[in-house]
């Protein structure tokens, strides 16, 4: 399997009625694990690192909210051209296996087309596969054209995302109350976080949306690695999403989002992050950043379990 489409992966079914209606299916082999890319698919943070099709269109996300029942509205833009208003409304959410959502697409307040999208999931190991359906029912000419770009380009940017993309995940035997309490409180984070043996030193902390974590990490050898969280989301007892920058205002490393779920009385903690580069993905990888991580909700789980 490789991350580039084959032939068959981008289908179209005949428009009918200058192109009203369609039914668009694509395909996308990922060179990720099937949890990775079901994070890349449906995590908000993640989204919004893939979900332009190109340089020169932005994607402002207004809400976002995944889970059944959940909406997700954003802002096209592109320089000279009307924004398009997207809302997203989540109508399954199976983990790993499928998606279903419906899609309205608006412009200057005047609705364009509406479509709904299933994406099924499959993948074993390093590899996995995102089917996509999308059943266009359009108002204005030409959208199935514009479905089809922007579905080819989107998957090859989510493709290249999932490859450069981490996913840590533990189940914590604490209600989800406690857990959020100790990752949020600026007196017990800077206790807890980092691999064993670790220890941080605080600059300045301001745990919510627009705050800031300044810090160093310090290795049980002494040495410090300089530390700087950006949030730029907080949904108390849900989920947290900042960008990770090396020591304060330095270069971007990563964009990444911490979730919380019920699990039967504990509590399900995914860490997720999209790294700037692959070769400062495979870096993380190669010095042991996933068993550092594991290490690191490893000692949130002790401390609020101790």
């Amino acid at each position: 399997m490789t991350s580039d489409p084959s032939p068959g992966d981008m289908i179209a079914a005949p428009d009918t009625e200058a192109g009203r209606f369609a039914t668009l299916t694509f395909a996308r082999d990922v060179a990720a694990p099937l949890p990775v890319l079901w994070q890349i698919w449906t995590a908000p943070a993640a989204r919004a690192v893939w979900a332009a099709p190109s340089p020169s269109v932005t994607v402002e996300f207004l809400e976002a909210d995944t889970r059944l029942g959940g909406r997700e509205v954003s802002l096209c833009k592109a320089a000279g051209q009307p924004d398009f208003r997207c809302e997203c409304g989540w109508l399954d959410l199976s983990p790993e296996e499928r998606s279903v959502n419906y899609e309205v697409i608006s412009s200057s307040g005047v609705r364009q087309s509406v479509a709904l999208v299933t994406a099924d999931f499959s993948g074993t190991g390093a590899q996995s596969r995102l089917a996509v359906t999308v059943q266009l029912s359009a108002l204005a000419r030409d959208m199935a054209a514009g479905y089809r770009q922007g579905f080819e380009a989107g998957l090859a940017n989510l493709a290249g995302a999932a490859r450069r993309t981490m996913v840590l995940q533990r189940v914590i035997e604490a209600p989800r109350t406690i857990v959020w309490g100790a990752w949020m409180n600026p007196e017990t984070l800077p206790q807890w976080w980092g691999p064993d043996g670790f220890s941080c030193r605080t600059t300045r902390i301001d745990l919510r949306t627009g705050g800031e974590w300044v810090f160093d990490m310090i290795a049980p050898d002494g040495t410090i690695f300089p530390n700087h969280h950006l949030y730029t989301e907080v949904r108390p007892e849900e989920r947290i999403r900042y960008t990770l920058l090396w020591g304060e205002n330095g270069p971007r490393h990563a964009d990444a989002w911490a979730a919380f779920e019920d699990q039967d009385g504990a509590t399900k903690v995914t860490l997720g992050m999209v790294f700037s580069t692959e070769a400062e993905f495979q870096d993380a990888k190669g010095f042991g950043a996933v068993e550092l991580g594991l290490q690191t909700l490893g000692k949130l789980g002790r401390f609020v379990t101790s």
